[in-house]
């Protein structure tokens, strides 16, 4: 990658301590995917752009690449800084589960602009979303339209129609990541339980925009099985399991 400074907009996905004043921010950007960037006295009291770079803000960035791995931030203006969702913990719940997603999910400096526009959708949604005080957020429905169109981006779209190894459409009963989709009767030893709410309601989250997630009407096990997929799906492609999954 060349050296010099450029200017794009990303989205702060997280945001580590460094040294005294410094932070490490991982960004994921529109022109460039998945980056690292050093944010220098940021966290002085006379930052200069301290404030914009809060995680899940969506900002314009001037980034300065050098020999280094890392970048460095060198001006931020924002554009949305869903400081009401960092206010709500529900709110904020959702939005750490989306972040580590696209984190773990396209981890490599390579764009992909649809992908971008998927994450600053799912925050500016964000935003609005009500909070639903007696349910996990990670059971959210925009929380879980948000990954599976992730997992679809990414390559690992799961396969629901017919069994994903012999090809049979009915008796679908369950959901193997070894055989990437929904499996029958005959198939499923071994493979997470998934009914035919189930699957309708993963296929509607699929085929539906993000802002209609909130009323495609998954029932309470739909909702506990699409994320039992959306795991299982981490953990066979990817090889982790999201952090933020086990607190939200």
């Amino acid at each position: 990658m060349a050296r010099g400074t450029y200017r794009t907009e990303a989205v702060v996905l997280r945001s580590l301590r460094l040294g005294e004043a410094d932070r490490v921010l991982h960004l994921y950007t529109l022109d460039r995917g998945r980056i690292g960037a050093v944010a220098k006295g940021i966290r002085r009291t006379k930052s200069r752009f301290g404030a914009r770079l809060e995680p899940l803000s969506h900002v314009e960035v001037m980034l300065h690449q050098g020999a280094g791995e890392l970048q460095t931030v060198t001006g931020a203006q924002l554009k949305s800084s869903h400081h009401a969702v960092r206010e709500d913990s529900y709110r904020l719940s959702v939005g750490l589960v989306g972040a580590e997603a696209m984190l773990r999910l396209f981890g490599e400096p390579e764009a992909n602009p649809r992908a971008f526009e998927a994450l600053t959708k799912f925050l500016d949604l964000l935003d609005e979303l009500p909070e639903r005080l007696s349910e996990r957020p990670a059971l959210d429905p925009l929380a879980l339209s948000f990954q599976l169109k992730l997992l679809w981006l990414s390559g690992y779209l799961p396969h629901l129609t017919s069994c994903a190894n012999c090809g049979r459409v009915d008796e679908l009963v369950g959901y193997s990541p070894q055989a990437g989709g929904a499996v029958c009767h005959t198939c499923g030893e071994g493979a997470i339980g998934l009914s035919p709410p189930g699957r309708a309601g993963i296929e509607l989250l699929l085929s539906t925009p993000l802002a209609d997630a909130a009323a495609a009407g998954l029932t309470d096990r739909g909702e506990r099985e699409a994320l039992a997929v959306i795991t299982a799906s981490y953990e066979f492609h990817g090889g982790f399991r999201l952090r933020t999954l086990r607190s939200a």
